[in-house]
């Protein structure tokens, strides 16, 4: 059996994690740290699409690999959907996960809509063709931050169906259920499939 390389276009280490939990038995994954890829890709598009792609081309342009990358946003309703594609840094250049969830809960305080999506595209740049995969999961953003698991968002989503936020569902639930996950089991079926 030949182990196919592929190269997730992160710095995340929880994003690198959640994806080798669902990446196939046929496929070796490496993120940009385990290539040697310390720069900050820009991602400058006005789109999650954009993004995503604007990081694998700079991947498969400087390193000749194989590569997919992802851009998520979290979509709330009473925030005309911000903080959307800029989730990331909702709260400034160098803001932490904690400065974005805070940001959010202040601007929704005393709101009774608390409906929100989290929606991830991943571009995926095979054999020189780009392809999309896309993943949504529909919830709610809870007053204050709940679960110490996760990372970003997950302490104040709180899935449609269920009545734990992503921070305390633990990681097997969460790639089973999540926008991330779901786009992951998209492209994992695609590459398990000769990419067809």
């Amino acid at each position: 059996m030949i182990m196919m390389e592929i190269v997730f276009a992160t710095h995340n280490q929880h994003k690198t994690q959640e994806a080798k939990a669902i990446v196939g038995p046929n496929w070796t994954l490496k993120d940009l740290h385990e290539i040697g890829c310390h720069t900050d890709i820009p991602e400058t598009a006005d789109t999650l699409m954009g993004n995503a792609l604007q990081k694998a081309q700079f991947v498969v342009g400087h390193y000749h690999m194989n590569c997919f990358a992802d851009d998520t946003g979290l979509e709330i309703e009473s925030l005309d959907g911000r903080p959307g594609v800029f989730s990331a840094r909702y709260a400034g250049e160098k803001c932490s996960f904690a400065d974005n969830v805070n940001k959010v809960l202040s601007e929704m305080k005393g709101m009774t809509n608390r409906k929100a999506c989290f929606k991830t595209v991943i571009a995926l740049i095979l054999d020189g063709e780009t392809y999309y995969f896309e993943g949504r999961v529909d919830g709610q953003i809870t007053t204050e931050p709940h679960g110490e698991g996760g990372f970003g968002y997950d302490p104040i989503f709180l899935p449609d169906g269920y009545d734990k936020t992503f921070a305390e569902l633990g990681m097997d639930v969460k790639n089973k259920i999540s926008h991330r996950g779901r786009a992951m089991q998209k492209l994992m079926a695609f590459l398990n499939n000769g990419g067809k």
